[in-house]
């Protein structure tokens, strides 16, 4: 694990680790977390928001390296992070939701999931309850304090600024290091005597 990083008292990093090589879903908050929380407006309304291409790199690796999904829970209703989560192939896009544990009961009767083998990384109030259900919980450098204190994990990285990416590594290598510790067949070295 990262030095200087807040874990959730009385977790050690081999907790986190374990925690992290159950993980089958990643559930993420947009807003402050692939965002830096930032909106631009227009005379129209939302116009712009920014996210991170390393973050988007995050999701991929998770895909491809780890096996795990993606999700994207936000209480907003946004064109663009519905655009954003097209663009990285995320086909679980929770929008409008105001009661996110809520949610997790939905997601976890639909896949047949047990609420350990799931993620929530989050940064404000609203992500609360969710991540205090969750089997594996963080939140960016920048997220609220009420929300640091609940987090098992809180990234170095802030929202919008590889926070994501930080967490989806810190599962990728979990995952990786435990399929390398599934047992193998032992080399066996026959002499030319």
């Amino acid at each position: 694990m990262h030095k200087n990083v807040k874990t959730e008292a009385n977790t050690s990093d081999i907790q986190i680790r374990k925690k992290a090589a159950r993980i089958r879903l990643v559930l993420t908050d947009c807003d402050g977390v692939l965002t830096d929380a930032g909106v631009y407006y227009s005379g129209d309304g939302e116009a712009l928001k920014r996210f991170s291409m390393r973050d988007g790199m995050g999701v991929e690796r998770l895909r491809e390296l780890a096996g795990v999904e993606v999700g994207i829970v936000t209480g907003e209703s946004s064109p663009i992070v519905a655009a954003r989560a097209a663009k990285l192939k995320i086909t679980r896009l929770h929008a409008g939701v105001k009661d996110k544990a809520r949610l997790l009961d939905v997601i976890l009767a639909e896949t047949g999931m047990q609420a350990d083998e799931i993620a929530f990384i989050g940064d404000d109030l609203n992500d609360a309850e969710i991540l205090k259900r969750v089997g594996l919980s963080a939140c960016p450098s920048d997220a609220m304090p009420q929300i640091i204190s609940i987090a098992t994990y809180q990234c170095q990285k802030p929202g919008g600024h590889g926070a994501f990416r930080e967490f989806a590594e810190l599962i990728v290598a979990a995952k990786t290091e435990s399929s390398l510790k599934k047992p193998t067949i032992p080399v066996v070295h026959l002499s030319t005597q």
